[in-house]
């Protein structure tokens, strides 16, 4: 199927006759410029005198035409192709607070804090989840959106890089970002509204109880994953380092979240159980969101410009002296005496 991109390019098409209508013609009567003794000899053809603007007229606006029609740009386009726009909207929640600081993971045999951790992982998780809209909030003693509902995964992740640990407050707030992730989705479909909660489950800041939010995300049809970052007990699993009370992991909170919210708690003891999850995530049936329709393109304005200017060279070549001269068979030398005449 062919197409013009620009069709109204053909309001152009009577520019030509309107500017030789409106403008005076071009006078004759001009002073020569160089004196021409044999000019009764090369226009001594009436017939082919009268016959030539015609022709000529008729040549240009063929190539008047053919410049409109590049101008309009056609195109040839392929039968539709109907593909549904599948995908789903995750939004990730990742603690900041200041026991997220607590080096009891390893990564790369060398002992790295929490937060260090999830981000080795996550930033690969979010480069793979392509299709899906991924937003990311970041919670310590307050909750706040540090990238909305995005198809730029780049800038996703980049944004997760930049997370600092404690920088906005040294509690944790894990009720105010499941309320946060719930008014972020309110309007999406249901059977799409995905949270994935990293923390170490200690909800010591914030306006609403993790519980209560957990239960708010239900009625709203939000499914919350919640995953555990932390140690377990007083000794770390990974370093001789001691681990403070109030750094231990509290997976109560968390599962709690994870029930109310008819989601799933994941555990992380090491980097390779964090990316259980992420499977998990895959394991969701698809949605369709949306229809896009594909056509395979292919420009041929080049076309009709290009022969427009092959017929303009020969325009030009036809009204210069020297195609006169092959036409008529003028022969190739003349001699003029000083009386102004010409012989061979």
């Amino acid at each position: 199927m062919i197409q013009l991109l620009w069709p109204l390019a053909f309001i152009f098409l009577p520019l030509p006759f309107v500017v030789r209508w409106l403008l005076p013609p071009v006078s004759d009567r001009t002073s020569a410029g160089l004196r021409v003794p044999f000019y009764k000899d090369i226009s001594q053809n009436p017939d082919a005198a009268s016959a030539k603007p015609r022709w000529l007229l008729m040549l240009g606006a063929f190539i008047w035409l053919l410049l409109l029609c590049a101008l309009s740009r056609p195109q040839w386009l392929s039968d539709p192709v109907d593909q549904p726009k599948t995908g789903r909207d995750i939004m990730l929640a990742v603690d900041l607070s200041s026991s997220m600081e607590i080096e009891d993971f390893v990564l790369n045999e060398q002992a790295v804090d929490r937060l260090e951790a999830v981000k080795s992982v996550v930033k690969g998780f979010i480069k793979s989840r392509e299709g899906d809209r991924l937003g990311l909030i970041l919670f310590g003693s307050k909750a706040y959106v540090q990238s909305p509902l995005s198809y730029d995964l780049t800038s996703v992740a980049q944004l997760l890089d930049e997370a600092q640990i404690s920088m906005v407050g040294k509690q944790t707030a894990i009720g105010d970002a499941i309320g946060l992730a719930v008014k972020r989705l309110h309007n999406r479909p249901l059977n799409q509204r995905v949270l994935i909660l990293l923390s170490d489950g200690n909800n010591t800041s914030g306006i609403i109880p993790a519980p209560r939010a957990a239960h708010f995300a239900a009625l709203e049809g939000l499914r919350v994953y919640t995953i555990g970052i932390g140690a377990r007990s007083a000794s770390s699993l990974f370093t001789s380092k001691a681990v403070s009370q109030a750094a231990m992991l509290n997976e109560t909170t968390l599962k709690t979240v994870a029930q109310l919210a008819n989601g799933r708690y994941f555990r992380a003891q090491d980097v390779e159980e964090l990316k259980q999850v992420y499977s998990t995530i895959d394991e969701m049936e698809k949605v369709v969101v949306g229809q896009d329709y594909y056509h395979h393109v292919l420009e041929l304005y080049f076309w009709p410009l290009g022969a427009a200017l092959m017929l303009s060279f020969l325009l030009a070549l036809s009204k210069s002296q020297v195609f006169s001269f092959i036409k008529n068979e003028t022969p190739s030398e003349l001699l003029i005496n000083d009386n102004g005449e010409q012989h061979p």
